[in-house]
């Protein structure tokens, strides 16, 4: 299994981005998934996360800006980041609950993408 995160780049204060985050192999399904960020010199903080049931929370200070969505039959996560600010910079990870096929066996495990920077900058 494997999650591959795109979507960063550079944006100016007020723009938007949309990041996502795709689940391949022998995926039985995504359960829940998080985004985390990074920003230079400070701890990576829970961003966004959607667990099964689709229930949702955002830490406070993106709340009404970012949406967190899940599209099952794609295996893939988003987060759609809208007014984003300067302080939104920082490198975005998507982590996902992944249920997966081995042999004749299903397991259920947690993975991490790779980082895509994302820099909101005039």
């Amino acid at each position: 299994v494997q999650l591959q995160a795109s979507g960063g780049g550079l944006v100016q204060p007020g723009g938007s981005l949309r990041l996502s985050c795709g689940a391949s192999g022998s995926i039985v399904r995504v359960n829940s998934m998080g985004w985390h960020r990074q920003a230079p010199g400070k701890q990576r903080e829970l961003v966004a996360v959607i667990d099964s049931g689709g229930n949702i929370n955002y830490v406070d200070s993106v709340k009404g800006r970012f949406t967190i969505s899940k599209e099952n039959a794609k295996n893939t996560g988003y987060l759609q980041m809208n007014s984003l600010k300067p302080e939104d910079t920082a490198v975005y990870y998507c982590n996902a609950e992944v249920t997966y096929y081995r042999d004749i066996y299903s397991y259920t495990n947690d993975y991490w993408g790779q980082g895509t920077q994302v820099t909101v900058s005039s």
